[in-house]
């Protein structure tokens, strides 16, 4: 879980305009931080299979956002890759 400081940190970060908190960018970089976490939770506790499955919806849906917002978009994907460190898919 993130706290909300960090949440606010990150949307800070990647936020299209003042009051944004649910464009592309900002959910492709809050799961992706969330991604981390459960990553490295996941290194230590091997057999937690209910963490394993909702690390892989995660993946799933943070795959079809970027999907989203390269076709809308291919300069803010960009942009959002070196901002948050994806690598392009």
């Amino acid at each position: 879980m993130l706290k909300k400081k960090q949440k606010e940190s990150i949307v800070k970060k990647v936020r299209v305009h003042e009051t944004d908190t649910g464009s592309p960018e900002v959910q492709i970089a809050l799961l992706t931080k969330k991604i981390d976490v459960l990553a490295d939770h996941l290194k230590d506790n091997k057999k937690d299979n209910h963490s394993r499955k909702g690390l892989l919806q995660m993946v799933a849906d943070r795959r079809s956002h970027i999907k989203y917002l390269k076709k809308k978009d291919e300069k803010r994907f960009t942009e959002l890759a070196k901002k948050v460190g994806l690598k392009d898919k």
